[in-house]
């Protein structure tokens, strides 16, 4: 998650430890005066990329991601490629991979936190929903599940491609941002089914409402309370002065 929030206290990202692996073989490498292939780089399609593949996949297969939904991935990938060359050029990508230690424990944690509320337990509840006919559940929790699978698409596409530090703050600011709206549409959906005959059981009423309750607190506080205050100054920060010692 990089299925959420990954190592580099992304959204949901990759697991960074093979890019550090990467990094340490380049240098090795220079310093025995070899030459690196431009073109091996690090492989970003980790379990949890290949994971979000197949939702994004399924999902679209199944008529239940909006016209809208598929415009706005188009668009952060499309205006990723142009801030890269207008205002983000990577400077030094060895020296541009982590903002945090990716062996932090309490960093882990918030990942696989992030990985189970934002991905994992609402598929699962598009799952059963599929079994019980709770087809206006699955059509609110889906464009949720969409997004989240397509960022961390697009965090290893950010990673794989030596985008700067910039770039993969704003994949998961860009996506994160955009989600909380589909959440806010889900919980309003969970919450209206009083009002109205639902087919499903009540257990599911009370999962679907505490998923939908759990996933507008935990990706607030991501977006709000990490993403903008914490994580997007570091980078930055360490952007701009690499950017210094390079001129």
């Amino acid at each position: 998650m990089s299925a959420a929030v990954g190592p580099t206290c992304n959204d949901i990202s990759l697991p960074k430890e093979q890019e550090q692996e990467h990094n340490i073989q380049h240098v090795s490498s220079l310093k025995k005066g070899q030459h690196t292939s431009p073109s091996k780089k690090a492989v970003f399609l980790s379990f949890n990329h290949l994971i979000a593949v197949a939702v994004i996949t399924v999902l679209s297969a199944t008529g239940m991601v909006s016209p809208e939904d598929f415009a706005f991935v188009v668009f952060s990938f499309i205006y990723m490629y142009f801030l890269s060359k207008v205002a983000f050029p990577c400077v030094n990508p060895s020296k541009e991979s982590l903002v945090f230690d990716p062996k932090n424990k309490t960093l882990r944690l918030y990942v696989f936190v992030a990985a189970i509320i934002g991905l994992y337990l609402p598929i699962a509840y598009i799952v059963e929903g599929i079994f019980e006919g709770d087809t206006e559940g699955i059509k609110a929790a889906a464009p949720h599940v969409f997004l989240l699978a397509s960022q961390v698409f697009m965090e290893g596409v950010a990673f794989s491609g030596s985008f700067a530090l910039p770039i993969r703050v704003f994949v998961p600011v860009f996506y994160n941002s955009r989600r909380i709206f589909t959440i806010v549409d889900w919980l309003r959906n969970e919450i209206s089914k009083v009002e109205h005959d639902y087919g499903g059981s009540p257990r599911r009423l009370l999962i679907g409402r505490a998923l939908a309750v759990a996933n507008m607190a935990f990706w607030c506080f991501n977006l709000f309370g990490f993403l903008l205050p914490v994580f997007l100054p570091k980078a930055f920060k360490k952007y701009y002065s690499e950017h210094k010692i390079k001129d």
